[in-house]
């Protein structure tokens, strides 16, 4: 039986229960038993009537006291198994309101609570209330908690366990739930039992334990006292422990959690910091990731997560995630000592982070979310680690493997499969982009990425997040799918701008995509986004395409208004609406908003204002003119404003000749590529030709072997179909009965309504004929004021003709404004070429100063070389003159002896 025919039984033997339980009971104990028997898991994500209905009638049965025990338990079961994932367990407890059933249940049997009903109960409502927040005017909760406080306090191990997990999930994160715990009679020994099960055998006691006294009492005396600095280690060891030997999923889950609520005390995470085996431990807990558990790897992730928000651990998680982990925890030391002993895998080594690499890409079924944790992970980690003063050989060595996988993942984005998978995809695209910027801010990660990156890449996401981007319908909220590939377009385009200089053909690529027309809807978003990251990424994206000289500007502006306008209106829709709420309604002038658009109209609500004076004295004809004044020159306002889109749609309009010459050529190279692989089709039709023959033998043995299953399917159907029409026939008859009835009863009530109605319609013909009288006059002051309607008609006629001299007037002034720009323009060009040629006579003139400082240099030098030869000249010239004297005296001397 399929899902639809099987939930229609049970819908039906729901309806019949009703109306006789003790007869039908049998019958939808059997129903619900085959539904449970389906796989039924993501039956209420669906969001489709029938499951809803069935579900509905299913909780209020379980809700109805008279219903039996058997029956309310399988109900129960079947719930259980439909609560498979965090979204049905949230319309569970939402829509369905199952949290306040089962606590109506658990209190109306409170007298037994060993019975295998309220512990059924109690599972479900634990699975249920697991990272929920449970209010306090929730039905029936206060007795749920002080059953639960009661049954904590017993000696009875079957209940206990149940009753501690359940109150570990109310009262975490959930404060007012803790007001009423601690503000109960009883709970001084409550907190005295708590502090005797930290002592006990089982290691899930313990976690929840810890759990409910880390929720009420962290920040109390008896917290401090817990966990001050001698025991908090203990407590970290114990904690460990349990995540690595815990006694399954369960238990491992909880003791993340508690672990997570003790990072948030400021003063525990400090101790954290000086705990002295926290490499050790850590280590183990990574061990924990190189299993195929999804559920198990997710938590570790969590508490990874979690550790990386305290500044302190994020340096030592990078020391153990990038080098080979330690030994393992001891498996049975919980309280044996402050450190990890040695286990059973002392020898054995691993590399943590290989693990992290590992769910990146995992095909378990179940592990997206730990894939984006994983993200999560290595960004915070490899944003801590590149921001030390050196980049380490193992961290290199990490990054170059995990680059490869890394990239893998920005593969595979179809958007035929749905909103669901484009969400999913954007959200692992904005991560992987995210980790590769923080790889980009160092030259030695920078070029490692650089060598794995290519433009193709980055140019094949950038166009299937353009056409998903292009296909999504505007947002209304920052959750939208729009705003989420806006977000993923918007991270690889910043990526191709840090690798433009990098890699290959990565510049022409990045400046053709901020050129097409499709980046006008994400960037607008993000440039009108109030977050902050986006802005600043919108603004540098801006900066680079601004330039450009087929960047749609002008588009991007009216798409920036467009979105401010909608904000706008949104804001004063809100406002009007909470008016709505406050103020009594008006009589005319609210009216008025649904006016029409011409002169008839006009004078209707005229009309029906001056009816309506008598009832609203402070509604005047002033009043209602200046209304009309308003809503005429808001026409006006709205004409140009009309105008300015119709220019800027025809802008819009080339850019779209453009692309539609652009999708000529694209569809040029499609044909040709579809001439290719019609080529394939026909080798491949071929082939199957060839199949089909063997196929054949094989379909005449199949078709043998049908006709003798076919005779045994009739005989069986035609009992089936017996079947259905005897049961079609009984809920017809129920159907008719009740229909019968229900006319009677209408019968009688139109009889006495027709009565009524004969009344009525006598006082108002008598109504009526008093109102004929007030309307004849109305028509005449209706004459008068056609008049005076007609004469503000003449009036604004005259007031266009003016209007239009005047706009023609402006086009000439326009005319001569533009002639003055462009002699203005032309001034300025003649202008920088002066400047020009300035600035070279002035770098002249500079060049000739500094050779005639140097000239002057030289002259001086020579002139004073030339004194000194001067000098050496005179002495010299004295010198020849000396001997030359002497010279001539002797001469002289000998002339007179020769005489």
């Amino acid at each position: 039986m399929d899902m639809t025919t099987c939930l229609k039984s049970l819908l039906l033997a729901i309806q019949q229960y009703r109306d006789g339980r003790t007869a039908n009971a049998t019958q939808l104990q059997r129903q619900v038993e085959e539904l449970s028997g389906l796989r039924c898991g993501q039956l209420l994500s669906s969001g489709q009537p029938l499951p809803s209905e069935c579900v509905s009638g299913l909780v209020e049965l379980v809700g109805n006291p008279n219903t039996s025990l058997t029956l309310t338990s399988s109900i129960i079961s079947l719930l259980a198994q439909l609560a498979c994932d965090d979204d049905s367990r949230e319309i569970l407890h939402s829509s369905y309101n199952l949290t306040s059933t089962l606590s109506s249940v658990i209190h109306c049997h409170s007298a037994t609570p060993g019975e295998p009903l309220v512990l059924q109960c109690l599972q479900v409502l634990q699975k249920l209330t697991y990272n929920t927040r449970i209010f306090q005017s929730t039905h029936y909760i206060h007795e749920l908690i002080a059953f639960l406080v009661t049954n904590i306090q017993s000696h009875n191990d079957d209940i206990v366990m149940p009753c501690l997990g359940l109150m570990a999930n109310l009262c975490r994160d959930n404060h007012s739930v803790q007001s009423h715990i601690k503000s109960l009679d009883n709970v001084k020994p409550f907190y005295r039992t708590l502090i005797n099960f930290l002592a006990h055998n089982s290691l899930t006691v313990v976690v929840f334990t810890l759990s409910i006294l880390a929720s009420l009492t962290l920040n109390e005396k008896v917290g401090e006292k817990l966990f001050d600095a001698k025991n908090i280690h203990q407590t970290f060891q114990l904690v460990f422990n349990i995540i690595v030997n815990g006694d399954g999923t369960l238990t491992r889950k909880y003791s993340v959690d508690l672990l997570v609520d003790l990072l948030k005390n400021p003063k525990i995470a400090d101790y954290l910091t000086r705990y002295q085996h926290f490499s050790a431990c850590v280590s183990q807990v990574l061990g924990l990731l190189q299993s195929k558990d999804p559920d198990s790897a997710a938590k570790v992730l969590e508490l990874l997560l979690a550790m990386c928000s305290v500044s302190g651990l994020r340096s030592l998680l990078c020391e153990v995630v990038f080098k080979p982990a330690g030994p393992k925890l001891r498996a049975g030391g919980r309280r044996q000592g402050p450190g990890p002993g040695p286990g059973p895998d002392v020898g054995r080594r691993a590399e943590p982070g290989l693990a992290l690499v590992q769910w990146l890409s995992s095909p378990v079924e179940g592990a997206e979310s730990c894939s984006l944790q994983a993200l999560q992970l290595l960004n915070e980690l490899l944003e801590e680690a590149l921001g030390a003063e050196g980049v380490s050989d193992c961290v290199l060595s990490f990054i170059e493997m995990l680059l490869p996988v890394v990239l893998g993942l920005l593969k595979g984005l179809d958007p035929a499969q749905g909103d669901a998978h484009i969400r999913k995809h954007c959200h692992r695209i904005t991560h992987v982009t995210s980790l590769l910027l923080i790889l980009c801010a160092e030259d030695s990660t920078r070029s490692a990425a650089s060598r794995q990156v290519s433009a193709q890449l980055c140019l094949s996401q950038v166009e299937a997040l353009l056409s998903c981007c292009h296909t999504c319908a505007p947002p209304g909220s920052d959750s939208d799918l729009s705003q989420v590939c806006s977000e993923a377009l918007l991270k690889t385009l910043e990526l191709m701008s840090k690798l433009r200089q990098q890699v290959k053909d990565m510049e022409t690529s990045f400046y053709r995509m901020l050129q097409d027309q499709r980046i006008v809807t994400p960037l607008s978003l993000a440039l009108t986004s109030h977050h902050r990251e986006r802005v600043q990424i919108g603004l540098s994206l801006l900066f680079e395409a601004s330039p450009l000289p087929d960047f749609p500007s002008l588009v991007l502006g009216e798409s920036i208004a467009a979105n401010n306008a909608y904000r706008q209106r949104e804001a004063e829709l809100s406002v009007k609406r909470v008016a709505v709420h406050e103020v009594p309604p008006p009589s005319i002038l609210d009216s008025s908003s649904g006016s029409s658009r011409n002169v008839h109209g006009l004078v209707e609500k005229i009309q029906n204002g001056f009816e309506l004076q008598e009832h609203a004295k402070d509604s005047h004809v002033s009043d209602i003119i200046d209304v009309y004044e308003q809503k005429i020159s808001a026409f006006a306002s709205k004409e140009n404003r009309l105008q300015d889109l119709l220019e800027a749609k025809a802008l819009a309009l080339s850019q779209a000749d453009r692309l539609i010459a652009q999708n000529r050529f694209q569809r040029a190279q499609a044909e040709a590529e579809a001439c290719k692989l019609g080529c394939l089709l026909k080798e491949a039709e071929r082939r199957r030709e060839e199949l089909q023959g063997e196929l054949s033998s094989q379909v005449l043995e199949v078709e043998r072997s049908r006709a003798d299953m076919e005779e045994l399917l009739q005989h069986n159907a035609r009992l089936q179909q017996d079947s259905e029409e005897h049961q079609a026939l009984k809920g017809a008859y129920n159907t008719l009965l009740n229909r019968f009835n229900e006319g009677e009863r209408l019968l009688k009530e139109l009889q006495a309504a027709h009565v009524s109605l004969t009344r009525q319609m006598d006082c108002l013909r008598k109504t009526h004929e008093a109102l004929q009288l007030q309307h004849d006059k109305m028509a005449s002051v209706l004459e008068e004021r056609e008049e005076e309607v007609t004469s503000l008609r003449s009036d604004l006629q005259q007031k266009d003709s003016d209007i239009a001299g005047l706009r023609r007037e402006l086009l000439a002034e326009g005319e001569k404004v533009r002639d003055k720009d462009r002699e203005r323009r032309d001034l300025e060009e003649t202008v920088d070429v002066l400047r020009k040629e300035l600035n070279k006579t002035e770098q002249a003139r500079k060049d000739a100063s500094i050779k005639a400082s140097s000239l002057e240099l030289q002259k001086s030098q020579l002139e004073t070389k030339l004194k000194q030869k001067e000098d050496e000249l005179n002495k010299h010239s004295a010198m020849i003159s000396m001997i030359h004297s002497l010279s001539s005296g002797k001469m002289k001397s000998d002339v007179n002896l020769s005489l």
